[in-house]
């Protein structure tokens, strides 16, 4: 008998198998890059959310022009110049968002003012509904009180004589100090706009200006030149195809929710519609938005916490069938992205920008998509997001 035979374990009917050769990957890691690497994204992400007052209404113009630019391009081949066409579409445009928020002003403000007793009156509904006098939570914090202020008797002493009782009373509500703070917050809402409008307009009127600066500075040669003509019309026509599906989208949920809404009887269920429409642009916000907003309106006029109920589930299933089922089957075919990258952006960029970045978040995954799909070293990434 060998040595090696020796050594090896006799086989019987319970011995393990024997476990293969492991392959071990080899993979040079410089530390040093790859440091700088991180430094250089938490850097990054610092200077995005620092600036986001700058790159917001940038990535809105952007994307505005994106979306009104073939129209624009219509005009032109119909011998109408750009700036008048960019001038009269953007003035249609703001004309009927003005003319829609001036006669839903006075909708928005009674409901706003409505908000306290609808509140009081479904809390008192929930609770005849429950059959309880307290839930556990009004328990816990009455206990609580209770245990606090007799923790204060007893730490009074007994001989209170030349002592001074301080009371703090919370500063008085200053109504200058909140109409200047509402004021201010006003004025920077409409800077930012006039911003995103005129950068939309010289956009939509350079035309194809800047693709063809970005094309020159590409480099002298044939092939960069052609590789960034390629990614732009890649990032032109995903974006666009994007907004046509997002546009789709938001019709059939405008439509859906108006013909549900008007079955079950609320009133102006039109401009429920609308709104439905236009939240259903924000990523899951806008449909919980209008789902609890339509519910309280249902609730207010019904007087029914089981009318409120199906209100409100009506518009969170409609949301949910188009925006589970039919929103990702078409993104999908019109960005090749993938699902789970896209999630996971959309948080990133939430995270980041607020409720901005929601609604940029995917435009914007596709055009580091479309870049990194054409950079040697950025390949791994583009192959992350893609589908």
């Amino acid at each position: 008998m060998t040595q090696e035979e020796a050594a090896t374990p006799p086989a019987g009917p319970d011995a393990a198998p024997p476990e293969p050769d492991r392959l071990l990957l080899h993979m040079p890691v410089d530390i040093r890059n790859m440091s700088l690497v991180v430094l250089a994204g938490l850097a990054f992400l610092f200077v995005l959310h620092w600036a986001k007052a700058v790159f917001i209404p940038v990535m809105l113009g952007v994307l505005f022009s994106y979306a009104f630019s073939p129209v624009v391009n219509w005009f032109e081949a119909r011998r109408v110049p750009r700036w008048l066409s960019a001038a009269v579409l953007l003035l249609a445009i703001l004309g009927g968002i003005g003319t829609t928020a001036w006669s839903l002003g006075d909708e928005a403000t009674q409901l706003v003012e409505a908000l306290p007793a609808a509140a009081q009156k479904f809390r008192l509904a929930v609770k005849a509904r429950t059959g309880r006098s307290d839930s556990a939570l009004e328990t816990v914090q009455k206990a609580a009180s209770q245990i606090e202020q007799a923790a204060q008797e007893s730490s009074v002493p007994g001989n209170t004589r030349g002592a001074m009782r301080v009371v703090v009373e919370p500063a008085r509500f200053d109504i200058r100090h909140f109409l200047w703070s509402g004021t201010v917050g006003l004025i920077a809402l409409i800077g930012q706009a006039t911003v995103v409008v005129f950068l939309t307009y010289f956009l939509m009127l350079s035309g194809d200006t800047f693709r063809r600066k970005l094309i020159k500075l590409a480099g002298d040669s044939l092939s960069s030149k052609k590789i960034t003509l390629q990614a732009l019309n890649e990032i032109t026509g995903q974006i666009q195809r994007y907004l046509q599906v997002q546009l789709l989208t938001s019709a059939l949920v405008g439509l859906l929710t108006w013909l549900a809404l008007l079955a079950l009887g609320l009133d102006n269920a039109a401009v429920w519609g609308v709104a439905a429409a236009v939240l259903n642009l924000v990523p899951y916000v806008g449909s919980l938005v209008t789902a609890a907003g339509s519910a309280l309106v249902g609730f207010m006029q019904f007087g029914s916490l089981n009318m409120a109920l199906a209100v409100g589930g009506a518009s969170l299933v409609i949301h949910t069938l188009v925006g589970n089922l039919l929103t990702p089957w078409l993104t999908s075919r019109a960005s090749r992205m993938n699902p789970v990258a896209v999630f996971v952006g959309l948080l990133a960029w939430g995270w980041l920008w607020g409720v901005w970045g929601l609604l940029l978040g995917i435009p914007i995954l596709m055009i580091v998509k479309a870049i990194c799909d054409r950079v040697e070293d950025l390949k791994p990434i583009g192959e992350f997001l893609g589908s």
